[in-house]
């Protein structure tokens, strides 16, 4: 029996065992991933407008002889212009639905954890609370920009495919389709559009909310909208001005035009992708140290509050 007992516990003092090391980003990747499996409406959602949108497409496709032959007495940039629009107009209603659902997220991703108790129990976790705010401020500003993009081109190459077989089926070719727009370029523009506009530009819209999110009782939505419009008017009646206002404004647009960074995905040239200049905008920048101080504050307050 002691010969037993002293087996045991020399294989447990063995130096060849070696304790198991987690990675120190592994407790951030698994928390991503349970935001997306409780969250399913963060890929339903653009998949949903992009199927519309096919089911809106194939149904104008009954047109579209039509409108390619009466396309091809214009100039090859009227051309361009005919083809590209059904195409940017998928972007931009599938970039829509991913704002909205990023703002919807934010709005109750903090608060909604309180409300359902569920964070008694995501507490006794080994994860800390700030792997829990990152793991959340990652979904809008890192995983739906690359989802919508992914959704997007899927969906526009579709598009361009039923578009050419109506076109072949009709005696036309559909050679027009593949060499007037630059479908590469376009993509590439797409990309740099989401990740840098709807991501790190939105950054600080999506930072205030969280932190919202994680203070307010109830009335999530009211109780971000509200100390904004009241700093708003509070300054137009003591100043007579709207600056404050603008600033949302700029925030919301991308600087306006000429500003920082012109939230404009029909581009056509690669010369709007500047690169450089966005990354140096003083907007970019202190956008970012905003969305710092706001993820801050979401962790202390989520460390303090109590469930709902």
């Amino acid at each position: 029996m002691n010969t037993q007992s002293n087996s045991v516990s020399e294989s447990f003092d063995t130096p060849g065992v070696a304790p198991t090391v987690m990675s120190a980003t592994r407790p951030l990747y698994w928390s991503i991933r349970r935001e997306l499996w409780e969250n399913r409406m963060i890929y339903i959602a653009p998949l949903a407008v992009a199927a519309a949108v096919l089911f809106g497409f194939l149904i104008s496709l009954i047109h579209i002889p039509g409108k390619m032959r009466a396309a091809s007495a214009l100039d090859p940039m009227q051309q361009y212009m005919i083809i590209q629009k059904p195409y940017n107009l998928a972007a931009l209603l599938i970039m829509g639905a991913e704002f909205l659902v990023a703002i919807f997220y934010c709005l109750d991703a903090l608060h909604g954890e309180r409300r359902d108790r569920s964070i008694l129990f995501w507490k006794s976790l080994p994860v800390s609370d700030l792997t829990t705010v990152l793991s959340k401020a990652a979904i809008p500003i890192v995983v739906l920009p690359l989802l919508s993009f992914a959704v997007t081109i899927a969906t526009q190459w579709i598009m361009l495919l039923m578009n050419s077989a109506v076109m072949l089926g009709s005696g036309m070719s559909a050679a027009v389709l593949w060499t007037h727009v630059p479908w590469i370029q376009m993509s590439v523009l797409l990309f740099f559009h989401l990740v840098a506009g709807h991501g790190l530009w939105y950054a600080p819209i999506y930072g205030w909310l969280l932190m919202v999110s994680a203070w307010a009782r109830r009335a999530t939505f009211l109780w971000a909208a509200l100390p904004l419009i009241a700093i708003g008017i509070l300054e137009k009646l003591a100043f007579n001005t709207s600056r404050f206002g603008k600033l949302l404004e700029s925030r919301i647009s991308g600087g306006g035009k000429g500003g920082d960074f012109p939230l404009d995905p029909a581009m056509h040239s690669m010369m709007h992708l500047e690169l450089g200049k966005f990354l140096f905008a003083p907007g970019l920048w202190i956008g970012l140290a905003l969305t710092a101080a706001f993820l801050f504050a979401a962790v202390r307050l989520r460390r303090n509050r109590e469930p709902i």
